[in-house]
């Protein structure tokens, strides 16, 4: 069964008592393409949530966020340099006492110099976050799979209908274009009886000729036969469609050579009823293309 590229996955996790939030969504792209966004304390693993995105998916645009969990135990702690503060204490009050600059440097004052606080992102063990995270990670994915699977199941319905209605006016185009060629040769042939008539004269090897070239001009028997195999080799690729064999670029392929055989049929018909048909044919191909950009 073929999957949509489009789908949204979430899950939870949590480390020494901290919690984390998996999101992930993805939409159509033509290759996979994915960006991570995790919290610095945990950016060190990014190359691991890549691999474990490209495990699960073949296609599409990923944007996949690690973020604490609102509310949750902060994972950030403040240090003190105490040092660094009597320091710039001492030096206060020497500029003070020696050379009698005014002020006070007071506890705000303080722990605004440089040097004096930091921020410390607390240290988990590397194992444990390891196999938390991808815990998290594969579940959103999970997620995210399944919403893509619902989705290609909606798709498949589309495209098949769509192929439906392709084969309906394939077979319609090609007996019309039955008629028409009977009816060119018929013309030619009563011209030709009208042409003796007033002169006298026929060219039965230049009738044939006419009659020929007409037939050849108008035969759109190829076109008709090979755009009925593509419909087929489409629905083929459709039903063995599965994960770690992407069907869209295939479709896609498909799509233009079927598009290539409409446009010969448009060119050599010269008939109103089936230059109508043709842009129907057109729009229902438009319609597929749509459908297969978001097929992975």
């Amino acid at each position: 069964m073929i999957r949509s590229m489009t789908g949204y996955g979430h899950a939870t996790f949590a480390v020494e008592g901290i919690g984390f939030e998996v999101e992930v969504r993805s939409v159509n792209h033509r290759h996979l393409d994915v960006r991570v966004r995790l919290p610095h304390g945990l950016a060190v693993f990014e190359g691991e949530v890549r691999q474990l995105v490209a495990g699960q998916l073949d296609r599409g645009k990923v944007d996949l966020t690690i973020r604490g969990v609102a509310g949750d135990t902060p994972s950030e702690s403040v240090a003190l340099d105490l040092a660094a503060a009597e320091q710039y204490l001492r030096a206060a009050r020497q500029l003070r006492d020696d050379h009698g600059v005014p002020g006070e440097l007071d506890v705000r004052g303080l722990l605004g110099l440089p040097g004096v606080a930091r921020v410390v992102e607390r240290a988990f063990p590397e194992e444990c976050v390891r196999s938390a995270l991808a815990g998290g990670v594969v579940a959103a994915l999970g997620g995210l799979a399944s919403m893509r699977a619902a989705e290609g199941e909606a798709l498949d319905r589309e495209l098949r209908g769509r192929l439906d209605c392709i084969d309906a006016l394939v077979v319609s185009i090609a007996a019309r274009a039955t008629d028409v060629q009977r009816a060119v040769r018929e013309r030619l042939r009563k011209r030709a009886e009208q042409l003796r008539d007033e002169t006298g004269l026929l060219d039965e090897a230049r009738l044939h000729q006419e009659v020929v070239w007409a037939a050849d001009r108008l035969d759109i028997t190829e076109e008709t036969v090979r755009l009925a195999s593509h419909t087929a080799q489409f629905r083929g690729i459709l039903d063995s469609a599965r994960l770690g064999t992407p069907a869209g670029r295939r479709l896609e392929f498909l799509l233009q050579e079927m598009g290539r055989e409409g446009n010969t049929i448009g060119s050599k018909g010269s008939d109103a009823p089936i230059a109508h048909q043709v842009v129907e044919l057109k729009t229902e191909l438009e319609r597929l293309r749509e459908q297969v950009l978001n097929v992975e």
